[in-house]
């Protein structure tokens, strides 16, 4: 019924903002009109499941709305997000600040441009001290001052003649060649910053080209190229290093709406409601601070963790498994023993129904007290359907992804390791990644604490949309749990600037930018050194070191395989051999990762793929130490 779809969260449509952002339109619609042939009764039988569950509660779908921002107020929160706050201040505070634009490319430098922009003029029109001005930043006119020539400069063609003069367009110059080549596998550019792949692709016309599926069932598979630094995975970055990506990708994020016609929208942070039980309704951090008292290193609760294991040890192959739904009075009497008895160890596993346990996993996901994607960007997830090219609509799912809290994104992969594992088990269970992703949409999308008003008519396209959004994110989580090449490059750079701090006379970007680039070219003049012999660590393994002699061909996995031979020929003293498993007098080293440490990062695990002798060029000072593979990060 309609009262019961519009118990659906309000999944905010990104609207096109000019007149080169109306193909979007075309292209969602037909889209979604794709996937009609692709049933959406389990969507709407799972909505009919929640609303009864929670009116067995007597709780209501959704709070008050959300109160309207000030203008001005969400660019304030925007910058304070993206690590800009201190540009809201005065000049004193002005050098962090510096340092991040410094790592920015165009596009991202426009995005900010714009919101201080408007921050400025908002101040200035309420008759407040004007808290800085953006000349002093960007070195441009306020287009309160100057509207037509910033329109003229912030065209399609000015954009693109700045391209033009950049490094980063001549990385991108083959990228358009690729991106209609559809029915086969396409090449996923992650060296390049997605807005300005954008902005290139925009001033070639493409983007009007909407990337229409051929049946509910087609999804184009994607490859990431390897580069000569091979790939970074989230969890290969080290804390201190991942804690910046969040922001970079913000800022990204925010730019590539900027080209595409956009506006991300984003929800105010939700005031978390205290309660009194352990489990369900218990924020993520709140849950994680407790388990890791029993269990240090947990990365996921181990509620989750229990319901999961469950699940895969005896429900991957039950028919309608997460679609069936189990009793709800079944369900509420398993939480209440759950409560009670899980960390006691008391709780009996085995003498649950499978489709229970399933109740029970849907139920831990919606009852938390902030939605799993956030509040703050559950509004963004929503509105990737509306962006027509699946590859941008994965970038922005990507960048959304880096942006979620570190419990929120394990969490949420988990999740989605599992749901893989049962759209393996298709042929037994009868649930498909479509199946799978209509079931598990509302429980994602749908959340009490949000506002819920949808445009009238507007509830089939949201719902679709929303079951297409975590349909992406189930298929293509190797591709989202990347953390791009480019993001890796500014990491580094906000770490070099950090350490040796440029002397910014100048403020103006176009000159900061300037600078860095004469920098970079200098470096770069500087790599010629066709080989070197470096030193690699194994503290933990070996008393010696391991001299390795480096060319333009030496990989990671050589390296690894050097370590092996010198283990078993040359008779090293072994200081730690737990986990080197001995195979016909010879030495795995399937086991053993070498990590970047120090340098212009903190550490970093290499991809086995990656030229060392690159690396030693981009990073001269780091040291390399082979270490044990650890296991994965959300396992305990």
């Amino acid at each position: 019924s309609l009262s019961t779809r519009n118990c659906l969260c309000k999944m905010s449509q990104l609207p096109p903002k000019s007149p080169l952002a109306s193909p979007v339109s075309e292209g969602t619609n037909s889209r979604v009109e794709s996937l009609d042939n692709l049933s959406m009764d389990s969507f709407w039988l799972e909505v009919e499941n929640i609303k009864q569950s929670a009116e067995a509660e007597q709780e209501e779908c959704s709070l008050a709305d959300v109160k309207t921002q000030e203008e001005g107020e969400a660019e304030a929160e925007w910058l304070q997000d993206a690590g800009l706050s201190d540009l809201l201040g005065d000049r004193a505070s002005e050098n962090d600040n510096i340092v991040l634009l410094s790592t920015l490319t165009k596009t991202q430098a426009a995005a900010v441009q714009r919101r201080l922009d408007t921050y400025s003029r908002s101040r200035r029109r309420k008759n407040k001290h004007p808290v800085r001005d953006v000349r002093d930043v960007f070195g441009v006119v306020s287009s309160e001052e100057t509207a037509a020539e910033k329109k003229e400069e912030s065209g399609p063609d000015q954009l693109w003649h700045n391209l033009q003069t950049s490094n980063v367009q001549r990385k991108t110059q083959d990228y358009s060649c690729t991106v209609r080549n559809s029915g086969k596998e396409e090449v996923f550019n992650m060296d390049v910053a997605y807005s300005e792949q954008a902005a290139i692709l925009l001033k070639g016309s493409f983007l009007s080209e909407s990337r229409r599926l051929k049946d509910g069932n087609a999804l184009t598979k994607f490859k990431i190229p390897k580069g000569r630094l091979g790939v970074t995975r989230i969890g290969d970055l080290s804390a201190q290093d991942m804690k910046k990506i969040p922001t970079l990708a913000l800022i990204e994020l925010t730019a590539l709406c900027d080209v595409l016609g956009f506006e991300l929208k984003r929800n105010k942070a939700a005031k978390l409601k205290t309660t009194e039980k352990r489990l369900f309704g218990v924020p993520l951090n709140t849950l994680l601070e407790n388990d890791q008292k029993l269990l240090p290193n947990t990365k996921v609760p181990l509620l989750l963790q229990a319901l999961l294991s469950c699940l895969e040890k005896r429900g991957l192959e039950t028919e309608g498994i997460l679609r069936v739904s189990g009793s709800q009075t079944r369900i509420k009497s398993l939480e209440q023993k759950l409560e009670r008895d899980f960390y006691t160890g008391l709780f009996r596993w085995d003498e649950v129904h499978q489709n229970d346990v399933s109740g029970l996993l849907k139920r831990f996901i919606r009852e938390l007290p902030a939605p799993l994607l956030t509040a703050e960007y559950l509004p963004a997830f929503a509105a990737v359907q509306n962006i027509p090219d699946l590859k941008q609509r994965l970038q922005a799912l990507n960048l959304l992804i880096l942006i979620l809290p570190e419990p929120n994104r394990n969490t949420l992969k988990a999740l989605l390791e599992f749901l893989s594992k049962v759209v393996a088990k298709e042929n037994n269970n009868k649930m498909n990644l479509w199946n799978v992703s209509t079931v598990m949409a509302p429980n994602l999308f749908m959340h009490k604490g949000l506002p819920n008003k949808i445009p009238e008519g507007k509830e089939k396209q949201l719902a679709e949309g929303a079951a297409d959004v975590v349909r992406m994110m189930i298929h293509y989580q190797d591709l989202l749990w990347t953390v791009s090449s480019f993001l890796v490059a500014q990491v580094r750079k906000l770490n070099e600037s950090n350490s040796k701090r440029y002397q910014f006379c100048d403020k103006r970007i176009k000159n900061l930018l300037r600078k860095i680039h004469a920098d970079k070219d200098k470096v770069e003049k500087n790599q010629a050194e066709p080989s070197k012999i470096v030193k690699v660590h194994a503290s933990l393994l070996l008393k010696d070191s391991l001299e390795v002699h480096l060319n333009n061909a030496t990989r990671v996995a050589d390296v690894l395989r050097q370590f092996q031979k010198n283990l078993c020929q040359n008779g090293w003293n072994i200081v730690n051999t737990v986990n080197l498993l001995k195979c016909n007098n010879s030495m795995e080293c399937t086991n053993l990762l070498l990590y970047e440490v120090g340098g212009n990062i903190g550490e970093h695990c290499l991809d086995p793929d990656t030229y060392l002798l690159d690396l030693y060029h981009i990073n001269p000072h780091a040291e390399w130490i082979i270490k044990q593979n650890p296991s994965y990060p959300w396992m305990f």
